[in-house]
């Protein structure tokens, strides 16, 4: 999801949720405490210099049970964030505290009106510089499909 994305669905939202990726709901007084922007400039193993460029949420929960995040409130914040900030229209990385930090992907489920925060994985970018095998197909022997020839063996036809 980027940044534009999450614009375009907060006038449409009565309140801001957040889910993460178990299930369970970001309780409802989290407040935003960060946002950002966040370059990184890294050589992969493959020596390739790269760029990434993130907008980053922090997503934080106090004491303060009362406190609700309405939906213009976290658009004022993200406009304000522009215009100081000069956000890029990038995809968005929340943080978020469990046992640590973690980061995570972002998505709107318009069926639930409730931000999904998704899994984010590592991965190998150079993976035909570094030897890394491409992962072969598997498949079930019995999918497989066998083609009769006239001086191939069959089960019963009396060549073995």
């Amino acid at each position: 999801m980027k940044l534009s994305d999450i614009k375009k669905v907060l006038p449409s939202l009565n309140e801001v949720q957040f889910k993460l990726p178990n299930g369970t709901m970001v309780p409802a007084h989290f407040h935003v405490t960060e946002v950002g922007v966040i370059t990184k400039q890294f050589i992969d193993c493959g020596g390739t210099l790269r760029n990434e460029q993130v907008v980053n949420f922090q997503l934080w929960e106090a004491n303060d049970f009362d406190h609700r995040l309405a939906p213009q409130k976290l658009a004022d914040i993200i406009d304000l964030s522009e215009r100081v900030l000069r956000l890029p229209d990038a995809g968005i990385e929340v943080e978020y505290q469990a046992e640590t930090i973690g980061k995570y992907g972002l998505y709107f489920n318009a069926a639930t009106s409730c931000f999904e925060l998704t899994t984010k994985i590592t991965n190998c970018l150079a993976q035909d510089k570094c030897g890394i095998p491409p992962e072969k197909i598997k498949r079930n022997l019995v999918d497989l499909t066998v083609v009769a020839t006239p001086d191939s063996c069959t089960p019963g036809g009396g060549c073995c």
